[in-house]
């Protein structure tokens, strides 16, 4: 398994956080040399919060253990799914280095599928991107969930 892959089985791991009635989306924040500084799941049920999504609690996260305060350079953030746009913008605010995700999200991607927010030549900081690694997989964590919604419902 490469380097990739062993971050993206790290954000599916992070998922498993995830409460039964949030999607379950999981994110990592690793520093420059590999060393896990932050991860969690999605939260917005549980905290009530329209911005609990995976990759801002854990850039928040890695705030507080790594750089001056906020700047996250240098830093990799693997998740399962490709970003929204908040969660693309604020890893490009936070200034992380590498973006490594699972499964496309067609619907509200925004690092290559319907936007591409974290490549806009008109913003000052562009992160590498790296899109479906173990996309099938992290794809199946959200087609599980959401049939048994369905099957809830």
């Amino acid at each position: 398994m490469n380097r990739d892959e062993l971050l993206v089985r790290a954000a599916i791991d992070a998922a498993g956080l995830a409460g039964s009635e949030d999607v379950p989306i999981g994110a990592v924040v690793v520093g420059p040399d590999g060393t896990e500084l932050a991860r969690a799941a999605n939260a917005r049920e549980k905290l009530g919060d329209p911005t609990a999504h995976a990759e801002i609690l854990a850039l928040r996260a890695a705030a507080q253990v790594y750089g001056d305060g906020w700047r996250l350079a240098g830093t990799t953030l693997a998740v399962t799914v490709e970003p929204c746009t908040m969660c693309a913008g604020a890893l490009v605010m936070a200034r992380v280095a590498r973006v490594v995700f699972g499964a496309w999200e067609p619907k509200t991607g925004a690092a290559g599928s319907l936007w591409d927010v974290v490549r806009d030549r008109r913003l000052t900081h562009r992160p590498e991107v790296r899109g479906g690694v173990l996309a099938d997989e992290c794809a199946g964590l959200l087609e599980g969930f959401f049939a048994r919604q369905r099957d809830l419902g």
